[in-house]
């Protein structure tokens, strides 16, 4: 799966500054990782943000939020958000904020 070259370069902006940012193809798109812990990734049009167990339900609440699933088992503690919640920058900063929140919490990893 390829992902939204806009969408990677708004998130990269949003991110600049932040210590130990790497960039990982992973899930087949593109996650941005602080410190080896992934606060979000890209997936085709659509944003996964790690927002860690206890703000899991809160998150999903949240208009264009829905669960992730992979191979049919949930990814508790990571939502998606579609493309219509990302649609301005005020959105998206708040997602990606959540994501560095929970990223920058976690100990530093490889």
């Amino acid at each position: 799966m390829a992902f939204d070259d806009d969408l990677a370069r708004r998130v990269r902006e949003m991110l600049t500054g932040q210590p130990a940012l790497r960039e990982r193809k992973m899930f087949g798109g593109l996650a941005f990782l602080l410190a080896g812990n992934m606060c979000c990734a890209i997936l085709g049009d659509e944003l996964l943000v790690r927002v860690g167990p206890e703000r899991y339900h809160e998150a999903l609440a949240q208009p264009y939020a829905r669960i992730r699933s992979l191979a049919g088992r949930t990814m508790n503690g990571i939502v998606v958000v579609a493309p219509a919640g990302l649609a301005s920058d005020e959105a998206l900063q708040s997602w990606v904020m959540q994501g560095v929140a929970y990223a920058t919490s976690l100990p530093p990893r490889g």
